[in-house]
């Protein structure tokens, strides 16, 4: 038997080593915990390895020690079982990459909330991404989210390994609230009518046409599960929150004003991007800069910034200048 979320991961000359994999939401870690990782493989003698769901595996492990560094941890396994939710793959979205266009952070989150570890007919992995470089791979996902200026696209039956296959697109130009109710109904959907497979392979075996008839049909007349996971706690957080950019005073339909920060900005109203780019401000992916109150860096980019609020306050409400 397996130690408690343990890997075998080699045997040579009859002795066994194992790896351990923490779940990390969306690959951020604090300076703290990443601390707990290095004082582990130090005690132990223990590798650290980076994995492609964005999480730090830890190999070179004995059985025997493994309860006990789950302890010193002070953390849970990635995963629970084999079919199930596996990863959710994130990407930087509009909080620290220039080319987002929707806040991946944000709604990757929530849908690791929601569905990690949860049970499948298969294994299942989910990607969002900002824009369409996909850099969370999202095309090669279960489940993949790409952000546009329009909103929130969706594919679905993506998988690498053996049998590639690229996802089919299912539903473009979703809100938040949207996007999280067609993924709600695609996992119904899986859980209810696939065999042992693959979103993919079950796609191929009923036909892309029936999938996507059958949930968009739900989709159509649907109302949210009530059964949602709670936030995670304070301890359990590991994003950072740089220039107020995940919680912020603004909120949608407010006006934009002198004060509001940049970081709230962009991450209530991401079709401002390109305005606030026009006026000069090509720095919207640091942090540091997005954390500045508008004013503020208007000022130090030498904009008018009555000029600038115009601008964005017509773009959000749809006006023309």
């Amino acid at each position: 038997m397996l130690p408690k979320g343990a890997n075998l991961q080699k045997i040579h000359n009859g002795k066994r080593t194992y790896a351990i994999t923490p779940h990390l939401p969306g690959g951020f870690i604090k300076p703290e915990v990443l601390e707990k990782y290095v004082h582990v493989a130090r005690k132990y003698n223990g590798i650290l390895k980076l994995t492609s769901a964005q999480r730090i595996m830890i190999t070179g492990l004995k059985a025997e020690d493994i309860d006990t560094i789950w302890s010193d941890l002070g953390m849970q396994p990635a995963l629970g079982f084999a079919n199930c939710v596996r990863s959710v793959k994130i990407c930087p979205g509009i909080a620290f990459c220039k080319r987002g266009k929707q806040d991946s952070i944000k709604l990757g989150l929530e849908l690791d909330r929601r569905y990690i570890k949860k049970e499948m007919p298969s294994r299942m992995k989910l990607g969002v991404s900002g824009c369409l470089n996909s850099c969370s791979e999202a095309i090669i996902k279960d489940i993949g989210i790409i952000g546009t200026d329009e909103g929130w696209d969706v594919y679905v039956g993506g998988s690498a390994g053996s049998h590639p296959r690229l996802g089919d697109q299912l539903i473009t130009g979703l809100n938040y609230d949207d996007t999280l109710r067609i993924v709600e109904i695609i996992v119904a959907y899986y859980q209810k009518n696939a065999d042992i497979e693959r979103v993919g392979q079950f796609i191929d075996r009923i036909s892309f046409e029936k999938f996507k008839s059958d949930v968009l049909a739900e989709f159509s007349h649907h109302t949210p599960s009530a059964d949602v996971p709670k936030p995670y706690s304070a301890e359990e957080q590991m994003i950072p929150r740089p220039g107020g950019l995940t919680e912020g005073k603004l909120v949608f339909g407010d006006k934009i004003t002198a004060d509001s920060v940049i970081a709230d900005i962009i991450r209530v109203y991401p079709q401002t991007v390109p305005v606030l780019r026009g006026f000069g401000m090509g720095c919207l992916g640091c942090p540091s800069s997005t954390g500045e109150a508008l004013e503020k860096a208007a000022g130090i980019h030498g904009i008018d910034v009555e000029e600038l609020i115009e601008a964005l306050n017509q773009t959000i409400t749809g006006s023309e200048k």
